[in-house]
């Protein structure tokens, strides 16, 4: 299979020079030419399948013109370790815990699968990952490439705008990981990535790739898990609704393939907070970025999300069919606070600032259409990673994981950097 230029500037490549090279030539990004069904026989059996045989399944859709078979099966094996349970709330509302992996996020199924395919692929002497984070991307990355011979890991991260215990996860692994604090916000951080991979001088003395939902092996996995929802659910042939907290569109962007693939979604709900571009888009039909403001939800606080442009191209850039499929909402910080403590009091559940704009957007939803189809949230942090804001609103004192508890007892290692590019490339060129 081949992978395209979002720009269309640019030659298609095949799946290790998209994986490779992260962003195109054109400053596009990458997208298979062609999104595969999955197979009839696939959903005859799929309930039956685990997280890892759906993520094979898929998989190999993908990458069988370029990887064995057995490698695609021992790519999932190592990646694709842990779960990630359906919880049941009521008879229409569900959660899905995308947060037990190493780093307790989602990331940890993009970040993992692409370190383990790009660890496969690498016949080069040495690759820089350049990775901006608004929080979860950066220690899911950081945690997935650690000690892997080849590879560096770069991360950008926006200084005082990314929770204690996420800061924790970024700056205290050392070796092959460097964390940048840059003196901005996410989209200065994302735009120094972007401009990284353009600039002349570095292209020539470095071989970069990123790690963020830009590169295409960062979004593949990330279908994985709604499928398996569907599986977990039991209800074959229902249509479901998908509540997608959404910041950069990496998550939502993985769902909509999946769909491609041929999961029965009646509707997806691009749950956003005050950084509401995407859904003043879905009103008005304008896409007008702007720049981020800060919430509780931080993970979310994008002003100019990457992956819109790949979900344009899914639909052929035709607005009217996004909108008849993805509906989109935004909330803000007080709201989210208390749909956390209704969350808890009804349901006795704990639910992190992400998930519980997820659980408005899917509440909304429901007010506005029905709630005629079982509706899916997408928990993506485990609620301790934001424990200062969680013990505050719910008034508790939520006990840290032990994968937590070791990472706060570690040092910090940072270095400050202006959010200037000139900053960024002086770094790059006298590290490497």
């Amino acid at each position: 299979m081949k992978f395209y230029s979002t720009n269309n500037k640019s030659e298609p490549v095949s799946f290790k020079e998209a994986v490779l090279k992260g962003i195109a030539d054109d400053g596009g990004l990458f997208m298979p030419e062609t999104i595969p069904s999955l197979p009839k026989e696939f959903w005859n059996n799929f309930e039956d399948y685990d997280l890892a045989e759906i993520g094979y399944n898929i998989s190999k859709l993908f990458l069988i013109d370029e990887i064995s078979d057995n490698n695609i099966k021992e790519i999932i094996s190592r990646s694709i370790s842990f779960e990630a349970p359906l919880v049941k709330l009521d008879e229409s509302n569900y959660v899905l815990e995308l947060f037990h992996g190493p780093t307790l996020a989602f990331k940890d199924f993009g970040a993992r699968f692409m370190a383990n395919t790009l660890s496969h692929l690498n016949n080069v002497k040495q690759i820089t990952i350049l990775v901006a984070t608004s929080g979860d991307t950066g220690s899911a990355v950081a945690n997935g490439f650690y000690e892997v011979e080849g590879i560096n890991v770069v991360l950008l991260y926006p200084q005082n705008k990314v929770s204690k215990i996420q800061e924790q996860q970024l700056t205290t692994l050392d070796k092959n990981i460097t964390a940048l604090e840059v003196e901005g916000n996410f989209d200065d951080c994302q735009r120094l990535v972007k401009t990284a991979f353009l600039d002349e001088d570095i292209k020539n003395k470095l071989i970069l790739s990123s790690a963020n939902s830009i590169n295409i092996a960062r979004l593949i996995p990330q279908s994985f898990y709604y499928i398996f929802a569907y599986a977990q659910l039991k209800r074959k042939n229902a249509q479901i609704v998908f509540s997608v907290p959404s910041g950069n569109f990496g998550n939502l962007t993985g769902g909509l393939f999946a769909y491609k693939m041929g999961l029965p979604v009646k509707n997806f709900v691009a749950s956003v907070n005050l950084n509401d571009v995407f859904r003043n888009y879905i009103s008005t039909g304008n896409y007008e970025p702007k720049p981020s403001v800060k919430t509780i939800s931080n993970a979310m606080d994008v002003g100019n999300p990457s992956n819109f442009v790949r979900l344009n191209k899914l639909f052929n850039e035709e607005y009217q069919i996004i909108k008849s499929l993805i509906k989109s909402y935004s909330f803000n910080d007080e709201q989210t606070k208390e749909a956390m403590k209704e969350v808890k009091d009804i349901y006795d559940y704990l639910i992190d600032p992400h998930g519980a704009v997820g659980y408005l957007g899917l509440k909304k939803y429901f007010e506005e259409n029905g709630n005629n189809y079982p509706g899916i949230i997408l928990e993506t942090a485990h609620p301790a990673k934001f424990k200062d804001i969680v013990d505050d609103i719910l008034k508790i004192d939520l006990p840290l994981p032990d994968e937590l508890n070791k990472c706060m007892r570690k040092e910090k290692h940072s270095i400050i950097i202006s959010n200037k590019f000139e900053d960024l490339k002086e770094f790059l060129l006298n590290k490497n």
